[in-house]
């Protein structure tokens, strides 16, 4: 098999969340126990954080990746979902994993894996756990992918559970109240094991308190704690602020149970979180003069942020870029966006993205401006010459979206 055959046969032949939705979800771990007991419990061969929320995991897992690099570990990262290039999500010092890796893996475990039905998730933490042990790495920052307590990613016993924010996303999975999708978050937090809740919330709060104390582990809220110093860091979005609080405190705590992370690895992995890491999809501003921004916010509370930043920053009009995934509260979202801006709307090329006909007919009911394009790379083609030197282009809506933007640059 090539790289690209077998890319094509993980993403054809296996349910993905990120393309087609809820078909592809589980309720159950038990794939999972059996995927790592097939590889030998790779699970167990390396240390681990484990981060998960509804915002601001990818983020803070990559400032934690980064820092730990700066600090000497062989450092293992598993992210999802991927831009540009499936392995992405699976990297060591900030390296993606090779493609013959990726391939000789499905080789190895095609027929077994497709017997017992593998998830396409499933298929991936089973390639990033048997990588990151063989690798030998120290540490391994590990993002949940859904949820938390039947992500297929919770099946490590990490050294400190981290969880950022809640928020209403995937609420069709986890609940359609805030208590209910933190009882889901919360199902990572293990017996005795320290938890860092990113934000304290009132909606949330006690349910965190009870189950961390059912664990018996420390829980501690990061924006209660302080700081005396924010290093700076090439992140510019306002809301990086949290992540950078909850970040801090993880390493705090960290410290205290023998990691060796000292201010200045600290500091660095702040500064260079880009350069070790690869992220992307961040308040990217990918243009000046206009500006062009890029940023993977998808739900109310990410897209509230992002357009509150962007409407104090712009001089001149403001442009959206836009697409949605179809099983969003898309009426609810679409009140978010400003009357005077100019609307190019569009679709993703996964399977799961909301029609532009169908976004089309949001925007007729909000009397905004707007125009409907093929697909990002003509959105994109034909968008930006209408720019001024003053405009800002915001991308974004959905992290497929940001994905079909890089893959047009390219």
């Amino acid at each position: 098999m090539t790289y690209q055959q077998t890319l094509d046969y993980l993403f054809a032949q296996l349910p993905m969340y990120q393309r087609i939705g809820k078909a592809a979800y589980k309720a159950n771990l038990d794939n999972t126990w059996w995927l790592m007991e097939q590889l030998n419990a790779p699970h167990k061969k390396f240390k681990s954080i484990h981060v998960a929320g509804t915002n601001g995991k990818g983020s803070t897992s990559h400032l934690l990746a980064s820092i730990f690099q700066e600090a000497g570990f062989k450092t293992g990262l598993y992210t999802s979902p991927h831009l540009v290039d499936f392995r992405e999500r699976i990297r060591v010092n900030g390296e993606m994993i090779s493609e013959q890796s990726v391939i000789a893996f499905t080789q190895n475990y095609k027929d077994t894996f497709a017997n017992q039905g593998l998830s396409f998730f499933e298929w991936t933490v089973g390639l990033a756990f048997d990588h990151f042990a063989k690798e030998n790495v120290d540490i391994a920052i590990v993002e949940v992918g859904l949820g938390g307590r039947l992500d297929s990613t919770n099946v490590i016993l990490p050294e400190l559970s981290i969880i950022t924010n809640i928020g209403y996303d995937h609420v069709q999975f986890l609940g359609n109240t805030l208590d209910k999708i933190a009882a889901e978050k919360a199902g990572i937090i293990k017996e005795s094991i320290p938890v860092i809740i990113g934000k304290t919330q009132d909606e949330t709060v006690t349910v965190f308190q009870s189950i961390a104390n059912d664990k018996k582990a420390e829980i501690i809220f990061a924006d209660q704690q302080e700081f005396d110093v924010i290093p700076s860091s090439p992140l510019l979005g306002n809301y990086q602020e949290e992540n950078f609080k909850t970040v801090l405190t993880a390493c705090k705590k960290l410290q205290h149970l023998g990691f060796k992370l000292t201010s200045s690895n600290i500091q660095k992995g702040f500064q260079n979180v880009l350069k070790n890491t690869q992220l992307k999809g961040r308040w990217d501003i990918v243009q000046s003069d206009p500006r062009i921004i890029c940023d993977v916010g998808h739900n109310k509370e990410g897209l509230i942020q992002n357009i509150r930043q962007l409407q104090s920053t712009t001089q001149g009009d403001l442009h959206f870029l836009l697409g949605f995934v179809n099983d969003k509260e898309i009426g609810e979202i679409i009140d978010l966006f400003p009357e005077n801006a100019f609307y190019h709307l569009t679709q993703a090329s996964v399977p799961r993205a909301l029609p532009a006909n169908e976004l089309e007919n949001y925007f007729f009911n909000k009397k905004a401006s707007f125009k409907k394009y093929t697909d990002v790379a003509d959105a994109l083609a034909n968008s930006v010459p209408q720019l001024k030197k003053n405009d800002t282009l915001y991308v974004g809506g959905s992290t497929f979206i940001v994905a079909d933007f890089y893959n047009a640059l390219l």
